[in-house]
């Protein structure tokens, strides 16, 4: 008996050690306590400028919260490969596809060509088309689905978003339709959906005031699939109403975990 509970006691000390080595699967990915790194890239002043301050606002608030830290930059002069390389995320808020350096726009398109962080961009992000002065970007008109931005309702209307794929991490916690205020709808040469993946249309004749203004089916959240970095683009950012619409602030926060591989 003495020889049996030796062993019994050997068996339990040597299950107790294993047990305190096993991994968890589960938690093998979880990203650390580090906060990971975003770059923000705004236009300030002018008739986006309140979007984007209330923008920079909201961010100073979240990033306690999702985890990040981020740097504001106004311009693509400092952007190349080494400086991208030191953020998870690129936010594009509210700022053109022009008016970039040459080597701006080849670290950029490494970037995203090559995943090596994501992108969530708004609004003016497809003002795609000559603009002071400055040819389009072809590009960035290929990978917002080939596009040339044709015109948008310029007294500004509410509009009613449907959401089309409820399944997907930006759209997690969203209602399937909710109301997007005073936007600034931008309408283009030819619909992107061949050539994106849509997650939410906006119903043209729930504008109000109503329009004449239309593209028919008409995205307004897409990911451009093609692209190794994660990518999304909100066509709607005009108003600084948008960061006390819940919707809209679940996508933005969803938006930013699922582009730097934090959700």
């Amino acid at each position: 008996m003495k020889k049996l509970s030796g062993l019994l006691i050997t068996v339990v000390l040597l299950c107790s050690c294993n047990m305190g080595k096993t991994t968890d699967k589960r938690t093998e990915n979880f990203p650390s306590n580090t906060p990971f790194n975003v770059l923000v890239l705004t236009e300030r002043g002018g008739q986006h400028g309140g979007f984007t301050d209330a923008g920079l606002n909201w961010l100073e608030e979240q990033k306690s919260v999702l985890n990040f830290e981020y740097t504001e930059i106004n311009n693509t002069k400092l952007i190349n490969d080494e400086y991208l390389s030191q953020f998870q995320t690129i936010i594009q808020l509210d700022y053109p596809p022009y008016a970039w350096t040459a080597e701006a726009e080849k670290a950029f398109i490494n970037y995203i060509d090559q995943g090596l962080g994501g992108w969530v961009g708004f609004h003016h992000a497809t003002l795609l088309g000559e603009f002071d002065g400055y040819p389009m970007w072809q590009w960035f008109s290929n990978f917002m689905g080939s596009i040339r931005f044709k015109n948008y309702i310029a007294p500004l209307a509410d509009g009613t978003v449907y959401v089309e794929d409820k399944t997907h991490p930006v759209m997690k916690g969203v209602s399937e339709s909710f109301v997007i205020p005073d936007d600034e709808w931008y309408t283009f040469d030819k619909n992107p959906r061949p050539n994106v993946y849509v997650l939410a249309n906006v119903d043209e004749s729930s504008y109000q005031p109503d329009s004449n203004i239309k593209m028919g089916d008409h995205p307004v959240v897409w990911i451009n699939p093609s692209k190794k970095a994660r990518n999304v683009y909100f066509l709607i950012g005009h108003s600084s109403k948008l960061y006390d619409n819940k919707d809209f602030t679940t996508m933005f926060s969803n938006a930013i975990r699922w582009s730097s591989n934090n959700n």
